[in-house]
């Protein structure tokens, strides 16, 4: 059986005199002019939304401690007291209302120790008794900082924060 219908590469009829239901060209009911420009326009959504992943979210201010008293920077295995650390945004501003919580990291310590700024203060006071320690064979330990920001702001806590570092001082 031999179609009657014109086929795309007839030369008797042109481009300009084909109807749009007699365009064979391209995806079955879809002009090939139309199915270019979805693919183009997908592919150009696809770039700008991955472009879009990379940019860090606007408005994010990094928090990070200090330890203000040089002596607390390293304490002695078995250390019983607390320990005052500032926490502060990249900017050198205080953030209030944050909780601070120091866990192991190559020093031993028995669960999380963690201390809270109020609301007019931004320093954290977090006490030990007795709990850091360091294995047989350290001479020095770390414990790890981490900072839990206000959870009505902008403040986040993704960079690494200064150690608590634990070792033989006396």
């Amino acid at each position: 059986m031999v179609s009657t219908l014109p086929r795309s590469d007839d030369s008797e009829q042109t481009n300009r005199s084909r109807s749009f239901a007699m365009d064979d060209r391209a995806i079955e009911g879809l002009p090939i002019r139309l199915v270019i420009a979805l693919v183009v326009g997908v592919a150009s959504l696809a770039l700008m939304l991955n472009m879009l992943g990379t940019i860090g979210e606007v408005g994010d201010t990094e928090v990070t401690v200090e330890i203000p008293n040089e002596d607390h920077q390293i304490i002695d295995p078995g250390h019983h007291g607390e320990i005052d650390l500032d926490v502060i945004d990249e900017n050198g501003n205080e953030v209030h209302d944050a909780t601070v919580i120091v866990t192991a990291g190559s020093a031993q310590l028995d669960g999380v120790v963690d201390g809270s700024t109020e609301r007019n203060s931004n320093t954290a006071s977090v006490g030990f008794e007795g709990e850091p320690d360091l294995r047989s064979d350290q001479d020095i330990g770390t414990l790890g900082i981490e900072i839990v920001p206000p959870s009505d702001s902008n403040y986040i806590d993704e960079q690494p924060n200064p150690e608590i570092r634990v070792a033989e001082t006396s």
